[in-house]
């Protein structure tokens, strides 16, 4: 039989989010719900286990359920992460095929990143049935899933379960179709990877909490040290004037040193098709440069910032006027007549934002290289520190924060990974997103991750080089496959060619430019010497810069690419413009590389490396991009390791048994273990 399966469970509210997981102990399974998916007359069937009306035998549902599952050779689901976690958590078994209808519906559409809730679905396929909202109400009314009326409860999950049902008979003609046909192998791989993140979900990573808040207080120290360092900067170049980097448009100001006149028209002013010498004359005409101020106090008021008024008696009322003089500041500022501020400008339209000009990553990066490169020592320390405490302020609100309020009062912290957001197939976490956990270097967090077991260990296993290695198997590049044999060192290269350009570069800062042509970067907006590698590395691999042109005009004459795995992005509107480029050809260019690496093989493996682990106490607790990290026992270190090792002599001919292809670029796995997620040591 095949299935089609819905829950519906309560969800708890804690640190001002909202928590839908069964590891809530507040959470519970409210209903079960489901609909034989190949016949159509057949009894809808909800089993209710827990809600203010019902009467239900819970002990005869429980059983029907399990009885029910156990006769099912495929469980059809839409966002099926959710529902099997739901079900494995709450004692129910099932070990069979499954059908997530997001995840189909996500490889159908190719990387064009649409909508893919039910309702989005049906209400883009048009579908009979569709998700009835009708709970909302409740939901904003303070009502649990278990409080809402039974009858309106039943009702919406019929919808729901109907809705999946069409929609998977739906998806199941599309991929019938030859254009579809490349799409059912990666379809397959993305259900079974679903089942193994589901879990490591489930499994956990312990947090040592004490560490967690030593790390906090550490860097919040860090940053209220570099926020005093700025704020002198700012004295020294705008004066006296009060600045807040926390605001966008301050932070322009001090950077670009000029005051937008009108912010609701600002944005506006400039058109994609101006030239370089229309946009200076905008910004020149619609903005003003700021001058540095002094500060003198307000006579006014003497610099109270308010003044009280006398009476007639000569006495003084009680309650005080603000200085209108001043604006209540105690104080008045004087035009030095020197322009304050950086001085940076602003290169093109693409930087102009709401607040001035853009001020995100991106930018401080180039403004960085743009002060390196005229040796503006004054901005670079200053670009420096504000990159810092940007990345401080994000880590400790997104990490030690994110990790407070998703850790469980048992100490886990559960990690969320979803396959249906990037366009590649990458995965994206969530609560919080560990797939931007920093380096240990730049922060340290990853200690606090530590094993469940007394004495046990954390191993990371980690693919080398992998997007290097994937667009030189892609791209058949004879100069790459030849390095990858050779063992060739292309960081220590990649510095190599940047300082011999003129600018002194360690093998770790080269590090963020080596791979970065692999995935449509070029030299705009680096150093003169930095620009040198970009070229340099189009020059060198040939084979995959003429990899990347085919790309091109595969994309331009079938709308989509479709890569060897069989993963296909589509591009409907892509053109080509005058220069011979063509449209969205970063994308064009990243997809393939990105795609199989990391949403191709690194699920395979990652499933391999579950299946192989499952009778073992040792288990998977998480993955990053291109790693796999698993709480150790101490009594299987060897037995872990030693399973790393068999997977390195299997790698290429599990990759290639998956899709049908042959691999003649060898793929390796290093591993690493140690007390904790960070002091972990190669082996």
């Amino acid at each position: 039989m095949r299935l089609v399966l819905d829950v519906e469970n309560t969800t708890t509210k804690r640190d001002d989010k909202l928590h839908l997981d069964p590891f809530e102990p507040d959470n519970y399974l409210v209903q079960v719900g489901y609909l034989d998916a190949d016949d159509p007359e057949a009894t809808l069937s909800i089993r209710t286990l827990d809600h203010n009306e019902s009467k239900d035998d819970i002990g005869f549902e429980r059983l029907e359920i399990q009885w029910t599952l156990d006769n099912t050779k495929l469980l059809i689901m839409h966002n099926a992460q959710h529902d099997l976690m739901w079900l494995w958590e709450c004692g129910y078994k099932y070990d069979g095929d499954i059908y997530d209808t997001m995840l189909g519906e996500y490889i159908l559409d190719r990387g064009q990143r649409r909508g893919l809730s039910l309702e989005a679905c049906a209400e883009r396929r048009q579908l009979t049935f569709k998700k009835q909202d009708t709970l909302k109400k409740y939901f904003k009314e303070g009502k649990n899933t278990n409080e809402i009326p039974y009858e309106e409860l039943c009702d919406y999950l019929k919808y729901d379960l109907l809705t999946t049902c069409e929609l998977f008979h739906a998806q199941e003609k599309e991929y019938s179709q030859p254009d579809a046909a490349s799409l059912n192998t990666v379809r397959r791989v993305t259900f079974n990877t679903c089942k193994t993140l589901t879990e490591i979900y489930m499994a956990g990573f312990k947090v040592d909490l004490q560490e967690l808040e030593r790390v906090a207080k550490e860097y919040e120290h860090e940053k209220a040290e570099i926020e005093t360092r700025l704020q002198k900067k700012v004295r020294e170049v705008m004066g006296d004037t009060p600045i807040n980097l926390r605001s966008p448009e301050q932070k322009s100001q001090v950077l670009f040193s000029r005051r937008v006149h009108d912010k609701k028209e600002w944005a506006d002013l400039f058109e994609f098709t101006q030239t370089q010498e229309e946009f200076k004359d905008a910004v020149a005409a619609n903005s003003s440069p700021i001058y540095r101020t002094t500060a003198y106090t307000c006579t006014s008021c003497e610099g109270q910032g308010k003044i009280f008024r006398t009476k007639k008696d000569g006495t003084k009322f009680a309650r005080a006027n603000r200085c209108k003089d001043c604006d209540a500041q105690g104080y008045k500022l004087k035009n030095t007549q020197q322009v304050a501020g950086l001085r940076f400008t602003a290169p093109s339209k693409k930087w102009v934002s709401a607040n001035g000009f853009n001020t995100g990553k991106d930018e401080l990066d180039v403004l960085s290289s743009t002060a390196k490169q005229n040796r503006m020592d004054e901005a670079i320390d200053f670009i420096s520190d504000l990159k810092r405490h940007n990345a401080i302020s994000s880590y400790l609100s997104a990490f030690v924060n994110g990790i407070r309020t998703y850790t469980k009062q048992n100490g886990f912290l559960h990690v969320g990974l979803t396959q249906h957001i990037t366009a590649t197939g990458r995965f994206s976490g969530r609560n919080p997103n560990m797939q931007n956990m920093p380096r240990g270097g730049t922060f340290p967090v990853k200690k606090v991750f530590v094993s469940r077991f007394d004495n046990g260990l954390i191993m990371e296993a980690d693919f080398a080089q992998l997007e290097f290695r994937t667009a030189a198997f892609l791209a058949q590049d004879e100069t790459a496959m030849q390095e990858i044999t050779d063992g060739f060192d292309v960081h220590a290269y990649t510095a190599k060619v940047i300082t011999d350009a003129g600018q002194p570069t360690s093998r770790q800062a080269a590090k963020e430019h080596t791979f970065a042509p692999l995935f449509g970067a070029s030299g705009y907006g680096r150093t003169k010497a930095e620009a040198t590698y970009y070229t340099h590395f189009n020059n060198k691999y040939k084979g995959i810069a003429n990899w990347h042109k085919n790309l091109a005009d595969e994309a331009l004459r079938f709308l989509k690419i479709t890569n060897i795995s069989g993963r296909q992005y589509a591009f409907p509107d892509v053109t080509r413009r005058h220069s011979g480029v063509p449209t969205h050809f970063t994308m064009i260019k990243n997809y393939p590389v990105q795609g199989f690496a990391t949403g191709d093989v690194v699920p395979v493996v990652l499933n391999e490396m579950h299946e192989r682990l499952r009778h073992m106490k040792s288990c998977l607790v998480n993955t990053v991009h291109d790693s796999m990290v698993v709480d150790v026992h101490p009594d299987e270190k060897d037995l872990v390791l030693s399973m790393v090792w068999t997977m390195n002599q299997d790698l290429n001919k599990i990759i290639e048994e998956t899709y049908g292809i042959k691999m003649n670029v060898p793929m390796l796995l290093e591993a690493k273990i140690g007390e904790n997620w960070l002091d972990t040591v190669d082996v």
